[in-house]
């Protein structure tokens, strides 16, 4: 183990945020720069090495972690990039975007504050790519068999990775301009740069997966061609298909998805726009939903200066500690501040939207809403607590249903879906369709980034197992009570 007095004779530290005066007048990563490094060893030292480490259990990767925070705690940079990478495609993505399951695990969580397991892994990921040890790792020979991969989100990344290093030829699909998927135009700029992807997908391209971006299966290219031109394909395509609150009022200019909104603050930052089409400067602006992706239009308002920033949640304030409905090691719902939040704004929970009111002109101007508690079980609106609050963008952040119905791609493989409308599939990730695979959000549904990656990597081995009989690749790490998932 790393030190067997660490978590006695030292206490949690996280990385240093830049002032929030300073940081809203950028679009970089609210951290600052290299202020991990000089703590990360005595913060590895904490870590007990437990017996059952259940911080294993806590991460769908199966991250091994007590061994990479042995060697952080050594600095011995490169064998704690082989061991991070040994169960994880992009340690980078995960370290600065995963809710950190794994620290809700940590068994020194049970009494103290848990290990910066977050922190170390995004330390040594970075030291990695500084020290230029983050090579790319081209197959020693080729299967000639061939997979499409539709989507480069960090499933569809993550899948392709593997099935290229394992001798396949792979090409990857996307829809949007760049590759990324949601990475690249869900997640804003200061949570994670995009320079992350692009070396990312240059070691990829090295490896020999090839990309073709702006082409849309089911529309530009129909699933029944791809499925002729390749010996295999995977379907990473994400669950894009957002919910919508269909109230009175929200035919009303100004009234926008998050993922309509969010990707076009990106593309500034690309180059493509000097002021995004949609914008948040001057204006009153309610965010509905209070997860991470209204958070994450929170703080895109906030740098492209909006009056004000409301964001409402329908469910009462989580709690600050676990209730005991969520024990040690499950993930608890608590209440939690992300950095978009502390730059300002109010935050307003149990309410619901009744109504959306406009000018003459049909742009959004106020939003009507009510207080709701639960009564028998049931949120219900509770009377005589109407009000009305200024609303001139109103972002939609209500989470995804399922996968993209309208383009065809689901009809024309012939796909079975689940009770939850996701693509099914077997133990292998198989669809019902022989040589068609699923991966990520459009077959688990919305979840993690970690759960992205770690089931395209199941995914690719399922796939390898098609095309070659036996698979080459590792078997995925996977946590075997699910139950302890988020």
């Amino acid at each position: 183990m790393a030190d067997p007095k660490g978590f006695l004779n030292h206490g949690r530290e996280v990385a240093k945020s830049r002032p929030v005066d300073v940081r809203l007048k950028d679009w970089n990563e609210v951290y600052v720069p290299g202020s991990l490094l000089p703590i990360i060893s005595e913060q590895a030292s904490r870590c007990m090495d437990c017996g059952i480490p259940f911080c294993h259990n806590g991460c769908p990767l199966g991250n091994l972690i007590p061994e990479w925070n042995d060697y952080a705690y050594r600095e011995d940079w490169t064998a704690a990039s082989e061991r991070l990478h040994a169960t994880n495609n992009f340690p980078e993505f995960t370290g600065r975007l995963c809710p950190a399951p794994c620290e809700s695990a940590c068994v020194l969580g049970i009494n103290q504050p848990a290990v910066t397991i977050k922190n170390v892994e995004v330390s040594i990921i970075d030291k990695a790519w500084d020290e230029g040890t983050v090579a790319p790792q081209a197959p020693e020979r080729l299967s000639g068999k061939t997979v499409a991969v539709i989507g480069s989100g960090p499933a569809g990344l993550a899948a392709a990775q593997q099935l290229t290093r394992a001798g396949h030829t792979v090409a990857v699909y996307e829809r949007a301009d760049r590759v990324g998927g949601l990475l690249r135009y869900g997640i804003p700029e200061f949570k994670m740069e995009k320079r992350h992807i692009n070396r990312r997908i240059e070691q990829m391209r090295a490896e020999g997966t090839r990309f073709r971006t702006g082409i849309e299966i089911g529309r530009d290219l129909k699933a029944t061609d791809l499925k002729k031109r390749y010996d295999a394909v995977v379907i990473a395509a994400g669950a894009t298909t957002a919910r919508d609150l269909p109230v009175p009022g929200r035919e009303l200019n100004g009234i926008h998805q998050a993922m309509e909104y969010l990707p076009l603050a990106n593309k500034v930052q690309e180059g493509d726009y000097v002021v995004a089409p949609i914008t948040a400067e001057g204006k009153h602006v309610v965010v509905i939903g209070g997860g991470d992706t209204g958070a994450d239009c929170v703080g895109t308002a906030h740098r492209q200066g909006a009056a004000s920033v409301t964001q409402l949640e329908i469910m009462p304030r989580p709690g600050e500690e676990r209730n005991a409905g969520q024990p040690w090691p499950t993930f608890p719902m608590l209440y939690k501040v992300t950095s978009a939040h502390e730059e300002g704004g109010e935050r307003v929970y149990s309410v619901s939207t009744t109504h959306f009111e406009g000018d003459e002109d049909g742009n959004v101007q106020w939003l009507h809403l009510t207080e709701v508690e639960f009564v028998d079980g049931r949120l219900t609106p509770k009377p005589g607590t109407e009000r009305k609050i200024p609303a001139q963008l109103v972002t939609l952040a209500m989470g995804f249903t399922g996968t993209d119905r309208e383009n065809g791609l689901v009809e024309q493989f012939g796909l079975d879906l689940d009770e939850r409308g996701n693509v099914a599939r077997d133990a292998d990730f198989q669809t019902n369709v022989p040589g068609v695979f699923v991966a990520g959000d459009a077959g688990r549904g919305q979840s993690l980034i970690v759960w992205a990656i770690a089931e395209g990597r199941s995914a690719a081995r399922g796939c390898d197992r098609f095309l070659t009989g036996a698979s080459e690749l590792p078997a995925p790490i996977r946590p075997t009570d699910r139950s302890l998932m988020v």
